[in-house]
Protein backbone atom coordinates (compact mmCIF):
# COMPACT_ATOMS: atom_id res chain seq x y z
CA UNK A 1 0.00 0.00 0.00
CA UNK A 2 1.25 3.48 -0.81
CA UNK A 3 2.51 5.57 2.08
CA UNK A 4 0.32 8.35 0.67
CA UNK A 5 -2.88 6.29 0.71
CA UNK A 6 -5.88 8.58 1.03
CA UNK A 7 -3.80 11.74 0.78
CA UNK A 8 -3.51 14.30 -1.97
CA UNK A 9 -0.03 14.47 -3.45
CA UNK A 10 2.00 17.62 -4.06
CA UNK A 11 5.40 18.10 -5.64
CA UNK A 12 7.33 21.08 -4.25
CA UNK A 13 10.62 22.01 -5.88
CA UNK A 14 13.17 23.82 -3.75
CA UNK A 15 11.60 22.24 -0.67
CA UNK A 16 14.62 22.18 1.63
CA UNK A 17 14.68 25.79 2.81
CA UNK A 18 12.88 29.12 2.76
CA UNK A 19 9.50 29.43 1.07
CA UNK A 20 9.70 25.92 -0.39
CA UNK A 21 10.17 24.40 3.05
CA UNK A 22 7.26 26.39 4.46
CA UNK A 23 5.02 25.35 1.57
CA UNK A 24 5.94 21.70 2.13
CA UNK A 25 5.55 21.91 5.92
CA UNK A 26 2.18 23.62 5.75
CA UNK A 27 0.86 21.24 3.08
CA UNK A 28 1.82 18.32 5.31
CA UNK A 29 0.00 20.07 8.15
CA UNK A 30 -3.09 20.13 5.94
CA UNK A 31 -2.89 16.37 5.41
CA UNK A 32 -1.05 16.29 2.09
CA UNK A 33 1.77 13.98 1.05
CA UNK A 34 4.69 16.02 -0.29
CA UNK A 35 7.36 14.92 -2.75
CA UNK A 36 10.12 17.40 -1.98
CA UNK A 37 12.71 18.23 -4.62
CA UNK A 38 16.04 19.82 -3.74
CA UNK A 39 19.81 19.48 -4.30
CA UNK A 40 20.59 19.89 -0.59
CA UNK A 41 21.29 16.29 0.46
CA UNK A 42 21.84 16.92 4.17
CA UNK A 43 18.69 19.00 4.51
CA UNK A 44 16.62 16.48 2.57
CA UNK A 45 17.78 13.70 4.89
CA UNK A 46 16.82 15.87 7.87
CA UNK A 47 13.34 16.54 6.48
CA UNK A 48 12.80 12.85 5.75
CA UNK A 49 13.53 12.08 9.42
CA UNK A 50 11.39 14.97 10.64
CA UNK A 51 8.26 14.22 8.65
CA UNK A 52 8.44 10.47 8.04
CA UNK A 53 7.72 8.32 5.00
CA UNK A 54 3.94 8.70 5.20
CA UNK A 55 4.19 12.49 4.82
CA UNK A 56 7.34 13.36 2.86
CA UNK A 57 9.58 11.73 0.29
CA UNK A 58 12.82 13.44 -0.61
CA UNK A 59 14.25 13.55 -4.12
CA UNK A 60 17.78 14.93 -4.34
CA UNK A 61 19.02 16.38 -7.60
CA UNK A 62 19.22 19.27 -10.03
CA UNK A 63 15.77 20.55 -11.04
CA UNK A 64 17.08 21.26 -14.55
CA UNK A 65 18.44 17.71 -15.12
CA UNK A 66 15.95 16.08 -17.50
CA UNK A 67 16.81 12.50 -16.52
CA UNK A 68 16.39 13.33 -12.82
CA UNK A 69 13.03 14.99 -13.51
CA UNK A 70 11.73 12.05 -15.55
CA UNK A 71 12.85 9.45 -13.00
CA UNK A 72 11.46 11.43 -10.06
CA UNK A 73 8.04 12.07 -11.61
CA UNK A 74 7.76 8.40 -12.59
CA UNK A 75 8.49 7.40 -8.99
CA UNK A 76 5.99 9.90 -7.61
CA UNK A 77 3.33 8.71 -10.05
CA UNK A 78 3.70 5.20 -8.60
CA UNK A 79 2.62 6.63 -5.23
CA UNK A 80 -0.59 8.03 -6.69
CA UNK A 81 -2.22 10.79 -8.71
CA UNK A 82 -0.31 14.08 -8.53
CA UNK A 83 -2.74 16.82 -7.54
CA UNK A 84 -0.44 19.83 -7.22
CA UNK A 85 2.92 20.89 -8.63
CA UNK A 86 4.58 23.93 -7.07
CA UNK A 87 7.53 25.10 -9.17
CA UNK A 88 9.33 27.06 -6.49
CA UNK A 89 13.05 26.37 -6.98
CA UNK A 90 15.33 28.99 -8.43
CA UNK A 91 18.57 30.86 -7.85
CA UNK A 92 19.19 34.61 -7.99
CA UNK A 93 21.98 36.73 -9.39
CA UNK A 94 21.86 40.41 -8.53
CA UNK A 95 24.61 42.47 -10.19
CA UNK A 96 25.20 45.63 -12.13
CA UNK A 97 24.47 45.09 -15.85
CA UNK A 98 28.16 45.11 -16.84
CA UNK A 99 29.12 42.60 -14.14
CA UNK A 100 27.09 39.68 -15.45
CA UNK A 101 28.89 36.65 -16.88
CA UNK A 102 27.72 33.51 -18.66
CA UNK A 103 27.71 31.55 -15.39
CA UNK A 104 25.22 34.03 -13.93
CA UNK A 105 22.92 33.57 -16.90
CA UNK A 106 23.09 29.79 -16.60
CA UNK A 107 22.39 30.01 -12.87
CA UNK A 108 19.24 32.07 -13.36
CA UNK A 109 18.03 29.98 -16.29
CA UNK A 110 17.97 26.82 -14.16
CA UNK A 111 14.71 28.01 -12.63
CA UNK A 112 13.03 28.51 -16.00
CA UNK A 113 14.32 25.22 -17.40
CA UNK A 114 13.26 23.35 -14.28
CA UNK A 115 9.81 24.93 -14.35
CA UNK A 116 9.29 23.71 -17.90
CA UNK A 117 10.66 20.20 -17.33
CA UNK A 118 8.66 19.54 -14.15
CA UNK A 119 5.48 20.91 -15.71
CA UNK A 120 5.83 18.80 -18.84
CA UNK A 121 6.56 15.55 -17.00
CA UNK A 122 3.83 16.07 -14.40
CA UNK A 123 1.27 16.93 -17.07
CA UNK A 124 2.15 13.73 -18.94
CA UNK A 125 2.05 11.65 -15.76
CA UNK A 126 -1.43 12.95 -14.95
CA UNK A 127 -2.77 12.52 -18.49
CA UNK A 128 -3.17 16.31 -18.73
CA UNK A 129 -6.08 16.37 -16.30
CA UNK A 130 -6.99 17.12 -12.69
CA UNK A 131 -3.77 18.96 -11.92
CA UNK A 132 -2.96 22.37 -10.49
CA UNK A 133 0.40 23.92 -11.37
CA UNK A 134 1.60 26.87 -9.31
CA UNK A 135 4.64 28.67 -10.68
CA UNK A 136 6.33 30.74 -7.99
CA UNK A 137 8.18 33.60 -9.63
CA UNK A 138 8.76 37.10 -8.27
CA UNK A 139 7.56 40.65 -8.64
CA UNK A 140 10.69 40.83 -10.82
CA UNK A 141 8.50 39.15 -13.46
CA UNK A 142 6.27 42.22 -13.50
CA UNK A 143 8.83 45.01 -13.82
CA UNK A 144 12.47 45.80 -14.51
CA UNK A 145 14.90 46.28 -11.62
CA UNK A 146 18.20 48.10 -11.97
CA UNK A 147 20.55 45.46 -10.54
CA UNK A 148 18.54 42.41 -11.58
CA UNK A 149 18.64 42.50 -15.38
CA UNK A 150 19.40 38.80 -15.93
CA UNK A 151 17.21 37.69 -13.01
CA UNK A 152 14.32 39.79 -14.36
CA UNK A 153 14.86 38.39 -17.86
CA UNK A 154 14.46 34.81 -16.65
CA UNK A 155 11.47 35.70 -14.47
CA UNK A 156 9.80 37.37 -17.44
CA UNK A 157 10.45 34.14 -19.34
CA UNK A 158 8.79 32.17 -16.54
CA UNK A 159 5.81 34.51 -16.70
CA UNK A 160 5.57 33.97 -20.47
CA UNK A 161 5.63 30.21 -19.97
CA UNK A 162 3.00 30.40 -17.24
CA UNK A 163 0.71 32.58 -19.33
CA UNK A 164 1.06 30.23 -22.29
CA UNK A 165 0.20 27.20 -20.15
CA UNK A 166 -2.94 28.99 -19.00
CA UNK A 167 -3.97 29.55 -22.61
CA UNK A 168 -3.22 25.95 -23.57
CA UNK A 169 -5.34 24.46 -20.77
CA UNK A 170 -8.12 27.04 -20.54
CA UNK A 171 -11.44 25.33 -19.90
CA UNK A 172 -9.87 22.05 -18.78
CA UNK A 173 -9.25 20.42 -15.39
CA UNK A 174 -5.63 21.62 -15.51
CA UNK A 175 -5.35 24.89 -13.60
CA UNK A 176 -2.28 27.12 -13.79
CA UNK A 177 -1.50 29.76 -11.18
CA UNK A 178 1.18 32.44 -11.32
CA UNK A 179 2.59 33.45 -7.94
CA UNK A 180 4.47 36.75 -7.76
CA UNK A 181 5.90 37.44 -4.29
CA UNK A 182 8.03 40.40 -3.32
CA UNK A 183 11.18 40.07 -1.23
CA UNK A 184 11.28 37.23 1.31
CA UNK A 185 13.47 37.12 4.41
CA UNK A 186 15.45 33.96 3.61
CA UNK A 187 19.00 32.91 2.70
CA UNK A 188 18.01 33.43 -0.96
CA UNK A 189 20.06 36.64 -0.87
CA UNK A 190 23.13 35.30 0.94
CA UNK A 191 25.43 35.85 -2.06
CA UNK A 192 24.09 39.30 -2.87
CA UNK A 193 24.63 41.37 0.26
CA UNK A 194 26.44 43.98 -1.82
CA UNK A 195 23.00 44.71 -3.26
CA UNK A 196 20.60 43.35 -0.63
CA UNK A 197 21.91 44.16 2.83
CA UNK A 198 20.99 42.06 5.84
CA UNK A 199 19.02 44.96 7.27
CA UNK A 200 17.00 45.26 4.07
CA UNK A 201 16.58 41.48 3.82
CA UNK A 202 15.18 41.34 7.36
CA UNK A 203 12.53 43.89 6.39
CA UNK A 204 11.17 41.50 3.78
CA UNK A 205 8.20 39.13 4.15
CA UNK A 206 8.17 36.12 6.45
CA UNK A 207 8.39 32.86 4.47
CA UNK A 208 5.89 31.23 6.83
CA UNK A 209 3.33 34.02 6.45
CA UNK A 210 3.82 34.10 2.69
CA UNK A 211 3.31 30.33 2.40
CA UNK A 212 0.12 30.63 4.41
CA UNK A 213 -1.27 33.27 2.05
CA UNK A 214 -0.22 31.30 -1.06
CA UNK A 215 -1.78 28.06 0.17
CA UNK A 216 -4.96 29.86 1.26
CA UNK A 217 -5.45 30.68 -2.41
CA UNK A 218 -4.14 27.42 -3.87
CA UNK A 219 -5.63 24.77 -1.60
CA UNK A 220 -9.28 25.18 -0.72
CA UNK A 221 -12.66 23.60 -1.38
CA UNK A 222 -14.08 26.49 -3.37
CA UNK A 223 -15.16 25.82 -6.95
CA UNK A 224 -12.84 28.48 -8.32
CA UNK A 225 -9.21 29.17 -9.14
CA UNK A 226 -7.22 32.26 -8.25
CA UNK A 227 -5.14 32.53 -11.41
CA UNK A 228 -2.57 35.13 -10.29
CA UNK A 229 -1.30 35.84 -6.80
CA UNK A 230 0.69 39.07 -6.40
CA UNK A 231 1.94 39.53 -2.83
CA UNK A 232 3.90 42.49 -1.51
CA UNK A 233 5.00 43.31 2.01
CA UNK A 234 3.46 45.98 4.16
CA UNK A 235 5.71 48.95 4.89
CA UNK A 236 5.61 50.07 8.49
Amino acid sequence: MSTAAGKKIAIVTGSALGLGYELARQLIGKGWFVAGIDFNTARQEELSRTFGADEYRAFVGDISDEAFVKDSVAAIKEIGHIDLLINNAGQPSFKKPVDYEAADVDKCLKGLKGMILWSVETLKADGEQDLKIANVMSTAATRGNANESVYCATKWGEKGYTTSLKAAYKGTSVKVVGVYPGGIDTDFYHDSHDYVSLDKQHSFMSAAELAEVVLFNLVNDANLTVSDILIERNYR
